[in-house]
């Protein structure tokens, strides 16, 4: 089994070099958080993810969560986790003071959010439906609804979830069945199955808060018809008590690839009468209110990605230095070393750590700009920074986790056949990456945002602005003397040129023809994603070779980081060109064949 832990240098590098943390720091609402608070609540966190949560990654995924008439036991150690995280206050991090809330910055919350996702994947699900319950509910519900379920939700007292899926209506969220039957009390009775809840059912809290996509009987058809409820697993009080249990129930669990320890829910909604919920917002605008869960959701499944990746990076690497086996090649006779020596073995190591840095690098900086979009004090910045944040959401979601299951592929080809043993551990890391494409949207229902609402509704308006910034890197990179700066530079340049191509095909082809346009969506998504990661890395490669020159930092880390970003430049980056030819060409192979001849 393998250890975590936190990379808290690299975490403080990119915070303070790439994403701006002093800049965060003084925004509005932020007056009170220093550079030294930053760095303690880095350190408690590494602490409690490695102390605690690390060691119950094996357990869970080997024990699993167990269903038994209609309840979950989740696996062992997990509630007293769970007690302790809660009253450390680690859930309340991010959450508004008014609820009991730390107020404490994204960019923060970004950083500890990536220890629990690579400590223990299946453990940091709960936490994380709950927070995009939270910001539904802070964002749209009633002040009834908010003085009820948030002080709760924000302790870590109660958990919430999200239910949207059901047996007929995958990603078709237009097919939702479930109804919602007006009692003439303000109050609605739920009927209606869901699945894939994700902690729809457990025995870490007293109570759950389901949040409810159904349809009012006099709803339209389609996405235009859908409201959005919370459902608690029990009633609530007035005076915030817990009342007799709601109809809704669990009726089983699924059994997955990974992420056992999380357990998926199938939930029935009234087969006694009707679950009792109450409206969330307006009628019949439910899918744009879930929304809003769903892209903090969908960034921390792309957290889900870079997380992943650290662990699976540590554990290969961890492996290759202990791993003795073979002699340096040309060296005959020689003495045996560990496969670190062996070229390939360090290709591979430096492939995942390179990727692994332009995704925190990446997630760092949209992070930031999360902060600057809601509290800079400038209505045009909080403007593009937003802008900036809903381009990047679906690269994050989409190429992170699209990263992680190659760089966690690659960890189990460092173990060799010893990663195809679960007992190494490196298999899990592999299985518990292969959701994080499917679930909170494909990989595909992320491209085609990205290249519908995010390119071509707007013209290309943001992705331009995005490319213009890149190009200044690239300047800067180019005016630096020497054959590192030089690669990096030249890749920086063929992978922003690649996207300008890739942009301009989109922009001339969506409306007339979205099938072609289509085809190339994940290809772009990628090229997108391996840009904007070069662009960073470039950033880290800059600041890293000013350090050095003024003598400041510690030196070997500042020397790696212009090494890793010279890797990445040869190795990842040089893939840009590729993708935007299948952006550009890739349809007509993709869409001449009839059904018939599949």
């Amino acid at each position: 089994m393998s250890n975590y832990n936190a990379p808290i240098r690299d975490m403080q590098f990119v915070m303070r070099e790439l994403a701006g943390l002093d800049e965060v720091t003084q925004l509005p609402g932020n007056e009170e958080v220093s550079a030294d608070l930053v760095d303690a609540i880095l350190e408690e966190a590494d602490k409690f993810a490695s102390g605690v949560l690390a060691p119950l990654n094996w357990v869970g995924d080997q024990e699993g969560a167990k269903w038994s008439a209609g309840e979950v036991a989740t696996a062992p150690g997990w509630k007293d986790a769970y007690k302790q995280f809660a009253e450390s206050g680690w859930t309340a991090l991010p959450c508004d003071p008014e609820y009991g809330g730390q107020g404490l910055p994204k960019l923060l919350a970004t950083a500890v959010m990536e220890m629990w996702k690579s400590a223990n994947m299946a453990f940091s699900l709960c936490p994380m439906l709950t927070s995009g319950a939270i910001e539904a509910l802070m964002l749209r519900g009633t002040d009834e609804q908010k003085n009820m379920y948030l002080p709760k939700m924000v302790s870590g007292e109660w958990t919430g979830t999200m239910n949207l899926t059901e047996p007929q209506a995958g990603s078709d969220l237009a097919a939702v069945r479930t109804k919602a039957e007006p009692q003439g009390d303000g109050t609605y009775k739920i009927f209606g199955q869901k699945i894939f809840i994700t902690y729809g059912e457990h025995d870490m809290t007293d109570n759950i808060i389901h949040l409810v996509l159904a349809r009012l009987p006099d709803a339209p058809e389609g996405v235009k018809g859908i409201s959005l409820f919370v459902v608690p697993k029990f009633l609530v009080g007035a005076d915030g008590s817990l009342g007799a249990r709601n109809d809704v129930h669990c009726v089983s669990i699924e059994h997955k690839l990974g992420i056992h320890a999380s357990p998926t829910a199938v939930l029935a909604f009234g087969d006694n009468g009707g679950a009792i919920g109450t409206l969330v917002g307006e009628p019949n605008r439910g899918l744009e209110y879930m929304f809003i869960m769903m892209n903090e959701a969908r960034f921390a499944v792309g957290m889900e990605g870079l997380a992943l990746s650290e662990r699976a990076y540590q554990h290969a690497l961890q492996y290759a230095k202990d791993r003795v086996q073979g002699t340096d090649a040309g060296v005959r006779g020689g003495p045996k070393v560990n496969i670190l020596h062996h070229a390939d073995v360090r290709r591979l190591l430096m492939n995942m750590k390179s990727k692994t840095e332009a995704m925190r690098s990446l997630a760092y900086v949209v992070g930031a700009a999360f902060d600057k979009a809601h509290n800079h004090a400038d209505e045009a910045v909080r403007a593009q920074s937003q802008a900036f944040v809903d381009l990047m959401i679906p690269v994050v979601k989409g190429w992170f986790t699209e990263n992680s299951i190659d760089v966690t592929s690659d960890g189990v080809q460092v173990h060799g056949g010893m990663g195809f043993i679960e007992e190494t551990g490196a298999a899990q890391h592999f299985r518990d990456a292969r959701i994080t494409t499917i679930y909170e949207g494909t990989t595909a229902i992320q491209a085609n945002d990205l290249i519908g609402r995010k390119i071509a509704r707007e013209n290309g308006a943001t992705v331009g602005a995005v490319v213009k910034m890149m190009r200044a890197v690239e300047a800067e990179v180019a005016a630096v003397e020497g054959e590192s700066f030089a690669a990096i530079a030249r890749s920086l340049k063929t992978g922003i040129s690649a996207v300008e191509e890739a942009v301009a095909y989109i922009l001339a082809t969506y409306a007339k023809d979205v099938k072609g346009a289509s085809v190339g969506s994940v290809p772009f998504l990628k090229l997108l994603g391996i840009v904007a990661g070069g662009w960073q890395m470039a950033r880290s490669a800059l600041v890293a070779k000013r350090l050095l020159d003024a003598g400041e930092g510690d030196a070997s880390f500042n020397q790696t980081k212009i090494v890793t970003a010279r890797f990445y430049a040869d190795h990842v980056l040089s893939q840009a060109s590729g993708l935007a030819y299948t952006v550009v060409n890739g349809a007509a192979g993709a869409l001449e064949l009839s059904e018939e001849q599949f």
